[in-house]
């Protein structure tokens, strides 16, 4: 019983779902003497549903995540960590701070392949918008917590985008003549920063982490349920489809 009733207050009693009730009930209600108006309230009902539903959110992302695999062995000269979100004023053992889930992962990534490796590290990431932090220096920072030298970490701190990660970058890869970079980054955002690192004659050898969703699909009645994860995911999914469309152009 308690599991139902998780189940029914965070599908119908919250948003999404709250919000695609009271829009079809607003439908059903006024579709006697406003049709026109009723099949356009149905019509953001469901446009609203889709968008809000694992089962779509999940294939999205997937879609995304399956066009790279971690290497079964890897080797390189230099690791390159891309940024991911930050908070900048929490309070952190390392210092002032957190990185967001995707960045955290990312960065722990990054720490396990340095013990394998022991190659310097290229941490990239500025500051999104007047109230972030540097996202590289707050990494920094948790990467020396975690025993890696201060002398092996390189930062960019510079870039808010990805094209502007890339481009930093390749000057720190010229600068300091690394031939074997390994990309990190979350899954999902792999074939986005690979493409942008083509384009300018860079080769990189990808190490997806951070996933979002399972490689395999296995239906369950929940992923027919609205909740806000799934809408947040769908955006990411968007975000990376454009982003993929827009470097395609220039």
């Amino acid at each position: 019983m308690p599991y139902f009733l998780k189940f029914f207050y965070q599908t119908f009693l919250m948003p999404p779902g709250i919000f695609i009730i009271i829009l079809l009930f607003l439908s059903l209600w006024t579709i006697r003497y406003k049709r026109i108006l009723a099949g356009i309230l149905f019509a953001v009902a469901a446009l609203l549903y889709l968008s809000s539903i694992p089962l779509i959110s999940d294939a999205m992302i997937r879609s995304l995540e399956a066009r790279y695999t971690p290497p079964a062995s890897v080797s390189g000269d230099v690791i390159i960590i891309l940024g991911g979100g930050v908070v900048h004023d929490t309070p952190n053992i390392s210092g002032e701070g957190h990185l967001s889930g995707t960045a955290a992962n990312r960065v722990l990534t990054g720490a396990g392949l340095y013990h394998l490796l022991k190659v310097p590290i290229i941490l990239s990431g500025g500051r999104g918008y007047r109230g972030s932090g540097f996202e590289a220096q707050i990494a920094r920072n948790i990467l020396i917590s975690l025993g890696i030298p201060a002398v092996k970490i390189i930062t960019e701190d510079e870039s808010r985008n990805t094209f502007k990660n890339v481009m930093n970058i390749k000057a720190l890869i010229d600068k300091h003549g690394f031939q074997q970079p390994v990309l990190v980054t979350s899954a999902f955002h792999m074939g986005r920063a690979v493409h942008e690192f083509k384009k300018i004659n860079q080769p990189v050898i990808p190490y997806p982490t951070a996933y979002l969703v399972n490689i395999h699909s296995l239906f369950d009645p929940y992923q027919l349920c609205p909740n806000v994860e799934a809408a947040i995911k769908i955006q990411v999914a968007l975000k990376e489809y454009l982003g993929i469309i827009s470097s395609a152009w220039h």
